[in-house]
């Protein structure tokens, strides 16, 4: 079935538009580009394009006259398509050129100071970082009450493994009583973190408290 024949819904255009483009396959995305199949339909010339170029890496390698000799593709299309790529790993670069390093517990506590110390209930975060520690993405492990957030190991290593690239974890949470001073609980809580990153073999670079009075590195209190 061609694209043009399917249902609305099932269309890559229409779901790209509902659902995000993470929700396309390969051979979607190369459709959207492509734009037209000839006899052969669109989806169908995506999926023998990836099939013959040895899939996305081999059509991010591969040369516009390689890919204009594919039949069905063409000098114009080949040109599209590396033009496309050639575009995606400019953002890339762009991408990683603007993500914040994080190379001390000072630049943890001002990347997430602003967004937790006004809090009136316990939240943990963990900052998923690259082997660089430049930072990758940003999740929310638990919200709690005044005096407690969850800060599962499973649930920080579970989001850690879910993002590609992630090599270092960095947890911290707020302390709604404005005193950072770290509890009991937060203690225990960092030694298990120190032990499944140790296992899972995932560095955890620290586990900062933030408050209102100030922030506390459970690193540089030698706890890590």
């Amino acid at each position: 079935m061609r694209a043009s024949e399917a249902p609305a819904t099932q269309r890559p255009r229409e779901r790209l538009t509902r659902n995000g483009a993470d929700a396309l396959t390969d051979a979607e995305v190369l459709a959207l580009i492509l734009g037209t199949g000839g006899s052969e339909g669109v989806i169908d010339l995506a999926h023998r394009v990836l099939r013959e170029s040895g899939g996305p890496s081999g059509l991010a390698r591969a040369r516009p006259g390689q890919l204009a000799g594919i039949k069905g593709i063409g000098p114009a299309k080949a040109a599209e398509i590396v033009a496309a790529l050639e575009l995606g790993r400019r953002a890339a670069r762009d991408l990683s050129a603007q993500r914040p390093v994080i190379s001390s517990a000072e630049d943890a506590v001002a990347l997430l100071e602003p967004q937790l110390v006004h809090l009136e209930t316990e939240t943990s975060l963990a900052l998923l970082l690259d082997r660089k520690h430049r930072v990758l993405a940003e999740a929310t492990i638990g919200v709690g009450g005044i005096a407690h957030a969850p800060l599962d190991a499973r649930e920080v290593f579970a989001a850690a493994l879910r993002y590609p690239g992630v090599a270092a974890v960095l947890v911290a949470h707020n302390h709604p009583s404005g005193d950072p001073a770290p509890s009991p609980d937060d203690l225990a809580v960092t030694r298990r973190l120190a032990r499944g990153a140790d296992l899972l073999g995932i560095e955890l670079v620290d586990h900062v408290i933030i408050a209102a009075r100030g922030a506390m590195s459970l690193a540089e209190l030698g706890i890590l």
